[in-house]
């Protein structure tokens, strides 16, 4: 039987939790041929099967990245997509391969960053997290941190304090002189007590 038949599309679900159980399911097997089955169909007419598709190849790749690293360059090339919802769903899976396909996903750092620079907030979050992953790698921690510094000073006030967290915790001396200057200077954009005790607490940490 088509895995398509187990998607929340062909249940007539609206939740997403008949692709989650589908995912597990998966993941359980390792059922490969599913898992190509889904990949073939994110370009499928039926936009909702796309949808699908991607939901459930994402939830799989945060369970076991290994089943779905073979197609980083899938992902990459959805990218590109003109639909917003693939897009974040395929930024959402190369960050759960990130720590597996580096050399791929390094090697396509400008789409992915171009993709964060245009996207919506999940997919510039998601776009964080893959160049933290990439910065506590030694050969790309420069180019990944010069991006991730230029990232933080356009985040959004929201997501400011989670990506100065994250960032700190690969920060390096070349690069920390900059990060405590962009912390300090977006400090003062903040009345929010909450939101400020956590930059303060990078801040502190950093001076350690």
């Amino acid at each position: 039987m088509s895995i398509l038949k187990q998607l929340a599309t062909f249940l007539n679900r609206r939740d997403e939790i008949p692709n989650q159980e589908l995912a597990e399911k998966i993941v359980k097997k390792e059922d490969i041929t599913a898992i190509k089955e889904l990949v073939e169909n994110l370009y499928n007419k039926d936009k909702n099967i796309q949808y699908d598709c991607i939901k459930v190849l994402y939830e799989i790749g945060e369970r076991n990245p290994k089943l779905i690293a073979k197609y980083d360059q899938v992902f990459i090339d959805l990218l590109e997509n003109k639909n917003n919802r693939m897009i974040w769903g395929a930024m959402h899976a190369l960050d759960f391969i990130a720590d597996i396909n580096q050399k791929a996903i390094y090697a396509n750092l400008v789409k992915i960053i171009d993709a964060a620079d245009k996207g919506s907030v999940i997919t510039k979050d998601h776009g964080v997290k893959i160049l933290v992953k990439l910065a506590a790698v030694r050969q790309y921690a420069d180019d990944a941190l010069t991006l991730s510094l230029e990232q933080l000073k356009m985040a959004p006030s929201n997501q400011f304090p989670s990506y100065a967290e994250s960032i700190a915790t690969v920060i390096n001396e070349k690069f920390k002189v900059e990060f405590v200057k962009i912390l300090q200077v977006r400090l003062k954009e903040y009345e929010q007590e909450s939101k400020r005790k956590r930059i303060e607490k990078v801040l502190k940490k950093l001076h350690k």
